[in-house]
């Protein structure tokens, strides 16, 4: 494989990234994961965005400007010969003195690395197993709009489900009230209603979460945010998760009880795809 490192294509073996460097000493720094379809980035704006909004937050100044990396990701796709994949972009502060300090790191490393798409990608008959984990996220906190490169309470979380045998784990906020999963953002049927919890409950704001709003009507759905517990989540019509790599993926079950399934849940997975693939062939930002 061949990754985009500080602005140079190089073999996976020879991408490396120096052991002080703050994202490895302390998670200090921000990524994004995103659909790569037909060759082309799917949302690069809006996953751009996100980024650099996630490095202002963090007082990190990109080193590249954004028409460099978007030429970057073209090249990276050709030398890979991988024209549907995830790609992923890792921003971190770089390396610094010993310390908590940012003080002194000014040479922030940026890493582009192009990975097969999953296996269930594109899976019409996928339905996940979701576990409540124990962990808990806080409310209203700022940090939870960025990707930032800690993500330790998701890997427990996600661990805590695998040993439990589900595929994912359902994530509440403090209040008790229904966040999002470990790797994407939950939404959940009511009649011809599609509701996903408020930015507020402490979730990240997915861009395929995004798209999925922006969708609703035009299949004849009313989307909202509404805060949400598990007994609604169960008393639903139906639910799925939305992540970048896979699209729309339905929940067949939380905590061994089973979920109704919505038509609906079908009908938007098949919308997202079919804005996926248009917005890929003509090379939409």
């Amino acid at each position: 494989m061949i990754v985009f490192l500080n602005g140079k294509l190089v073999p996976e073996p020879e991408a490396t990234v120096p052991v002080f460097d703050r994202s490895f000493l302390y998670g200090d720094g921000v990524f994004e994961s995103l659909r790569v379809s037909q060759g082309q980035p799917f949302r690069w704006a809006q996953h751009l965005r996100r980024l650099e909004d996630g490095a202002a937050g963090l007082h990190i100044d990109p080193p590249f400007p954004a028409d460099e990396l978007r030429n970057a990701v073209d090249r990276l796709v050709d030398a890979n010969a991988l024209p549907e994949a995830v790609l992923r972009i890792t921003l971190s502060r770089g390396v610094g003195a010993r310390g908590y300090s940012p003080r002194g790191a000014t040479n922030p490393t940026v890493v582009m690395s192009l990975h097969p798409l999953p296996e269930a990608a594109g899976r019409s008959d996928l339905r996940w197993a979701l576990a409540t984990s124990r962990f808990r996220l806080p409310p209203d906190d700022p940090l939870s709009r960025w990707k930032t490169a800690n993500k330790l309470l998701q890997v427990l979380a996600r661990a805590e489900a695998e040993q439990a045998g589900a595929d994912e784990a359902l994530l509440l906020n403090a209040r008790g009230e229904l966040c999002e999963t470990s790797s994407g953002n939950l939404f959940w049927v009511e009649g011809n209603r599609i509701l996903t919890p408020p930015v507020q409950a402490g979730l990240l704001p997915g861009i395929t979460r995004a798209v999925v709003l922006e969708l609703a009507p035009a299949v004849g759905l009313l989307p909202a945010e509404e805060s949400g517990t598990a007994r609604r989540l169960a008393q639903s019509d139906g639910a799925f998760v939305t992540l970048s790599s896979l699209g729309v993926v339905e929940v067949g079950a939380v905590d061994g009880q089973r979920l109704r399934s919505s038509p609906h849940t079908a009908g938007l997975r098949m919308a997202y795809q079919e804005r996926l693939a248009q917005e890929c062939a003509t090379g939409s930002p």
